[in-house]
């Protein structure tokens, strides 16, 4: 009878561990699962940023704090002939490719304004650049055109959903080039992206390099993105490439353009 007794006793206590591991076991797995569940959340929140973000990988982080002393002013490159000053500082990535210094830091032309033209194998974009507004980065713009820096480079991004907008100015096609250098931002008060809007893009304030974008529809951005031109001829050249949608099997509706886009030539004229 005592024998019957312990056995019943020992079963018992042997369930009552089997439950009392059930129960951690259980609570262990709740944990991981809304573990799981808060980086995903947070993993969605940061591909949300980055979708709608006009960024360059010339970030913030890559900034350095001294700034270069101005170049000569009898360069052959950069928007000279006027009597303004800019700020262009050193980044620690190089540039993509080679160029005759940083654009000219003094005696940058501060008035009027001036055409572009973006020879491209789709068509010819015309654009006027806003010198008396964004004379830094017309001039840092002039400076690169003139070293052929642009020539041969693609269009490596089209955005179709919540933006509307075609990325160009990097060399290696991939979004992370740039020319070696940062400036300021400019002619941000107010700021606002119709269609046909030529504006830079960034990593953050301060950070503009060689990355620009143009817009083929209103687009609604925050005031962020430095806009200094405004296409005049060639819109229906962007557009098309637009209409031509996403490349890819990456984030829907911003990728590399299906229709591929490529500068040939990027030319700036003297100011009118």
């Amino acid at each position: 009878m005592a024998s019957n007794k312990r056995e019943r006793e020992l079963a018992r206590m042997r369930a009552e561990r089997q439950a009392a591991r059930r129960t951690a076991n259980e609570a262990h797995r709740r944990k991981q699962r809304r573990s799981l569940l808060i980086g995903a959340s947070a993993l969605a929140v940061v591909a949300l940023i980055v979708g709608v973000t006009l960024a360059t990988s010339g970030g913030g982080k890559n900034k350095q704090t001294v700034t270069t002393q101005p170049t000569s002013s009898t360069s052959t490159f950069g928007n000279l002939g006027g009597s303004g000053s800019c700020s262009y500082t050193r980044s620690q990535v190089p540039s993509t490719k080679p160029l005759d210094g940083l654009p000219p830091a003094q005696n940058v032309l501060t008035t009027g304004s001036q055409k572009a033209v973006l020879a491209t194998t789709r068509g010819e974009i015309d654009v006027t650049l806003f010198t008396s507004k964004a004379p830094c980065t017309v001039n840092s713009f002039a400076f690169l055109a003139q070293q052929k820096y642009f020539d041969g480079t693609p269009c490596h991004r089209l955005v179709t959903s919540g933006i509307f907008v075609l990325q160009c100015g990097d060399p290696t096609g991939t979004g992370s080039g740039g020319p070696g250098y940062q400036f300021p931002d400019e002619n941000l008060k107010g700021a606002t992206y119709p269609a046909g809007t030529l504006a830079m893009a960034n990593g953050g304030p301060g950070t503009n390099g060689s990355q620009y974008f143009l817009v083929y529809k209103n687009t609604k951005l925050p005031a962020s993105y430095t806009p200094f031109g405004r296409i005049t001829k060639g819109l229906d050249v962007v557009t098309k490439v637009a209409a031509g949608g996403v490349a890819g099997t990456g984030s829907p509706g911003d990728g590399k353009p299906k229709l591929a886009i490529t500068l040939t030539k990027v030319t700036v004229a003297k100011a009118s």
